[in-house]
């Protein structure tokens, strides 16, 4: 061997983890995490199919931290779109199914869905908080439960 392999051998052994990662992952949808876009817009298959998945920017609630529900702003192919939480990878309230990626639907300024289906289950509990997260002359976002086409 080398002399200067031999010599990182002998650091990477000194830190006693060989350099590995030691701390445990962050399943939160905080900024700058990987969302999954679960609906048919445009702008969200080709995200998806390019491999560039969009980004958080922003989480609109008092605690930054996104939970099935609400209502994010991210980053896809160089445009901000606002989405809708429709499924998460973290531990969730009691009732609220886990799922396995952080899944979005991208919807317009006025709670409009771009796509017209959703092609994964959302969770039921989503409806009272979507109806709840709805007013009048404003945003509705009851229309993307009127999209989904099966529940958990």
């Amino acid at each position: 061997m080398s002399n200067v392999l031999l010599q990182r051998m002998v650091l990477q052994s000194s830190k006693g983890t060989a350099g590995l990662h030691t701390s445990s992952t962050l399943h939160e949808i905080r900024k700058m995490a990987r969302l999954r876009v679960v609906d048919n817009s445009k702008i969200g298959k080709a995200a998806m199919l390019e491999g560039k998945p969009p980004r958080c920017i922003h989480v609109y609630n008092k605690k930054s931290v996104g939970h099935t529900g609400d209502k994010v702003l991210v980053a896809i192919k160089g445009q901000m779109k606002r989405a809708i939480l429709v499924g998460c990878h973290q531990d969730q309230k009691p009732l609220m199914p886990k799922f396995d990626t952080n899944n979005i639907v991208l919807i317009d300024d006025n709670g409009t869905p771009l796509g017209n289906r959703i092609h994964v289950p959302i969770p039921t509990m989503l409806r009272k908080k979507l109806v709840d997260m709805s007013r009048p002359k404003s945003a509705d976002y009851t229309k993307i439960l009127a999209i989904a086409t099966r529940f958990v």
